[in-house]
């Protein structure tokens, strides 16, 4: 068996563990910067929208041995401001190419094709045109869709589960929405229709994952009240270590192929369609696994700690554990010289009527410190008292042969 495999039974089976609920302030702090940035960008940056949301004009060609630079050179140089040039294909000696430009008119399209074609050698031209209601309408689709998407999740997870598990995936979808657009308002990079379904993508991917915790949680945290043997919060992060192998494998899995969409292919075949789509999947797929970990379980977390029965199941965990501590001490101090057993059992705090059925820690903890007692200290009072003081044997009568064995008390022998 592999390590990791190893490493997975020992986190299932509660050996080992990592208090990913106990240090959610950290994990609230961190993604709090993050998405402190990724707003900020969003408002001072922006989003480019690509051709297809804000409507335009776009030029796909063929050239060989000419530079972006040039590109954009030749397009500026022909009164069009704010084109976006990218290499579609790189292959030795013919790269394709394509020109976004904001909408033109029919003199200011052909002006442009024919610049392309005498000072670049441009081959196999297309033009195609988006108009600007074309590109609203899209827009609005796109909003829709992400409404409808995430509507229907929370009512699906109220169903299945509970509301609170519902808000808290909800928070977490939302997080890894933020962070995917951020990274797009920061590097710059145009967000297309293939940019909208790689966000639908993650977000069920994301949900999924989220899922996959949550039932373990509520298969952890079933009969949780009827005991003082664990916390809400305890149970959920013994679900979080059960399923954090899993969790780790899936998203490795599933990053391999993306990974190699975005670099390996996107340094072949150029920008595209298909590399938008890698790289949104690529970052929401990273923030999709954090939140599933560290942002939609702790919420939860905080959500049902605020209930009055697991407000009632810590305070009867805290005693539960404040008296084991306190037969620990109980025990540790009868193992000093010269002190009774009985000393040391009275002053162990009898456990709350609230406690586990089948532990009563004051008993426990007297009968310890009495089992660790020297075994002269227990020795029983009758056994103690002097020897001076202490009754002889029953003293029988002398018994004589003949008739004397059976003559009546008071009766004279006959002579």
């Amino acid at each position: 068996m592999s390590r990791l495999g190893q490493l997975g039974g020992r986190l299932y089976r509660g050996e080992i563990s990592y208090d990913f609920v106990g240090r959610k302030r950290r994990w609230y702090t961190m993604s709090a910067a993050i998405l402190l940035i990724s707003i900020v960008a969003l408002f001072a940056r922006g989003l480019d929208y690509s051709v297809d949301f804000k409507g335009g004009a776009v030029f796909q060609f063929s050239a060989p041995s000419v530079t972006q630079s040039q590109v954009a050179a030749v397009v500026t140089h022909e009164g069009i401001t704010g084109a976006v040039v990218q290499q579609l294909t790189g292959r030795l000696g013919h790269q394709t190419w394509q020109v976004q430009t904001n909408s033109l008119t029919s003199q200011e399209t052909t002006t442009v094709e024919n610049a392309l074609t005498s000072q670049l050698g441009a081959t196999q031209m297309s033009t195609n045109f988006v108009g600007a209601s074309w590109g609203s309408q899209i827009t609005t689709k796109a909003v829709q869709a992400l409404i409808t998407f995430l509507i229907v999740i929370v009512l699906y997870l109220s169903i299945a589960f509970e509301w609170k598990m519902a808000v808290a995936a909800f928070v977490a979808l939302i997080h890894d929405l933020v962070i995917a657009t951020g990274v797009y308002a920061l590097t710059g990079l145009q967000v297309s229709p293939a940019t909208v379904i790689g966000l639908l993508t993650i977000l069920g991917y994301s949900l999924y994952d989220t899922v996959v915790v949550f039932d373990k949680v509520r298969e952890n945290t079933a009969g949780l009240l009827g005991g003082a043997r664990s916390t809400y919060s305890q149970a959920a992060n013994l679900a979080l270590n059960q399923t954090l192998v899993r969790s780790i494998n899936t998203s490795l899995i599933a990053l391999l192929p993306v990974a190699a969409i975005l670099f390996v292919g996107g340094g072949l075949l150029g920008a595209g369609e298909l590399k938008d789509l890698a790289l949104v999947l690529f970052v929401g797929m990273l923030s999709g696994t954090y939140s599933s970990i560290f942002i939609a379980t702790p919420v939860l977390a905080d959500l049902k700690e605020r209930e009055p029965q697991y407000k009632a199941l810590a305070k009867r965990v805290s005693v539960r554990a404040s008296g084991g501590r306190a037969a620990k001490r109980a025990a540790a101090k009868a193992q000093a010289p010269g002190r009774p057993a009985a000393a040391a059992a009275s002053q162990v705090p009898l456990a709350d009527d609230e406690a586990d059925d089948d532990t009563d820690y004051a008993d426990d903890a007297a009968q310890v410190a009495d089992e660790l007692t020297p075994t002269a200290s227990r020795v029983p009072a009758a056994r103690s008292t002097p020897a001076a003081a202490r009754p002889g044997p029953r003293q029988q009568p002398r018994r004589s042969g003949g008739s004397a064995r059976h003559r009546p008390a008071g009766k004279k022998k006959r002579r």
